[in-house]
């Protein structure tokens, strides 16, 4: 099955990489990258899970 680039907040969350309460807080600081449409974020999942890996190896996440 092809993996989306983009995805909602609860699609995002039910991969299991993140919570959707951390995803939201994310999305409030401006910290989740991605994109509004509309009132609706889509997660861009492939940079979310290259700034998670960045943040855990103790990196600066950009």
């Amino acid at each position: 099955m092809e993996q989306k680039r983009f995805l909602s907040i609860k699609e995002t969350a039910k991969t299991g990489i993140i919570t959707e309460h951390l995803l939201r807080q994310m999305v409030a600081k401006g910290e989740a990258p991605g994109f509004y449409a509309g009132t609706h974020f889509r997660v861009n999942y492939p940079m979310l899970v290259a700034k998670l890996d960045a943040m855990s190896a103790g990196g600066v996440a950009q």
